[in-house]
């Protein structure tokens, strides 16, 4: 494949630093976007290709501008985009916020729309064009005590379906990646909350984390990465939702 001009959102470490780490090795230009500029700065040194740092935090609207005129101003427009920004909460149904519900929206299913939005029109303009979004398993199925991270993950991958049919024949594809639980900061966290919640130890909760998945053990970010890179080569899939679970999910 050609070179290309790709933004990875959420790119500070675990799952987009990965994702990034692919993209620069086979050959493509990386801008990398996150709050935080320490973290991006850190991976675009290890990056065997041209790279570029955008700080930004996706759910300002107008950060998807921001980051997109960026980009566009030293390498042209955007051709790979992956969606990869997303934390989730947890709590009981009935101890849910009001605040806890839009954050959940607007990390995971507004921020992925503008940028999404924003690089469509461009992509489709000339004739090609890649979009991952990263969405979860709890895309597929329901979960207790993740109800608000639930529906936003299900939104995404609604997001992608209608997007992908929408731009079908235009040479553009849209997919999501749906990883279980992964060897990632947000699943550290995970483990903290339930052994803060249950007196567990950490390994324990762990371990519990582990089974929940078929192959038993938790999946690695370069495992996420090889579904993108799968996404970025073919022009046939599209309007998918992968799952990357360990036979967690099977569809």
């Amino acid at each position: 494949m050609a070179a290309r001009t790709c933004v990875v959102t959420g790119a500070g470490g675990g799952i987009g630093g990965a994702i990034a780490s692919r993209l620069s090795a086979a050959g493509h230009r990386v801008a990398l976007t996150a709050r935080r500029r320490e973290p991006l700065d850190a991976l675009a040194a290890t990056l065997p290709g041209p790279s570029l740092t955008v700080p930004a935090d996706v759910t300002d609207p107008s950060a998807a501008d921001e980051v997109f005129q960026a980009v566009e101003a030293r390498w042209g427009p955007v051709e790979v985009l992956v969606l990869n920004a997303g934390a989730g909460v947890s709590a009981p149904l009935a101890r849910t916020t009001d605040e806890d519900w839009q954050h959940m929206l607007d990390l995971n299913l507004t921020a992925p729309f503008r940028f999404l939005r924003r690089a469509a029109p461009s992509m489709t303009e000339h004739g090609w064009g890649r979009v991952v979004l990263i969405a979860s398993v709890a895309a597929r199925h329901g979960a207790p005590y993740v109800s608000a991270y639930t529906a936003a993950k299900h939104g995404a991958l609604g997001l992608v379906r209608s997007a992908a049919a929408e731009l079908a024949g235009t040479g553009v594809t849209v997919n999501a990646v749906c990883p279980g639980f992964a060897d990632t900061p947000m699943t550290v966290r995970t483990v903290e909350r339930i052994a803060a919640a249950t007196g567990r130890t950490e390994e324990q909760a762990r371990a519990e984390l582990e089974r929940q998945q078929p192959i038993g053990r938790l999946i690695t970010p370069d495992e996420v990465a090889d579904a993108v890179d799968l996404c970025v080569l073919s022009s046939a899939i599209t309007g998918q939702g992968i799952n990357v679970d360990g036979g967690t999910v099977q569809s």
